[in-house]
């Protein structure tokens, strides 16, 4: 069984749905593996729980607004 798994912001469902199927779809295509045995994980991360160059994600969003 063929685990993805995909690290990434906060989505609406049916973005994270849509990601979701075409990862099996396109897993099953190139491997030959059957699509029901992929197993797929998204793990969302919040903006405050991220940190780049010593800052959380929330405060980089903010610097690159106000520029």
């Amino acid at each position: 069984m063929p685990l993805i798994t995909i690290e990434a912001g906060k989505m609406p469902d049916d973005v994270r749905i849509k990601l979701m199927k075409k990862l099996t779809e396109v897993s099953a295509e190139i491997t030959g593996i059957a699509e029901d045995s992929f197993w797929i994980f998204v793990k969302e991360l919040g903006p405050d729980s991220t940190m780049i160059g010593g800052k959380t994600l929330a405060e980089v969003v903010k610097e690159r607004e106000g520029k």
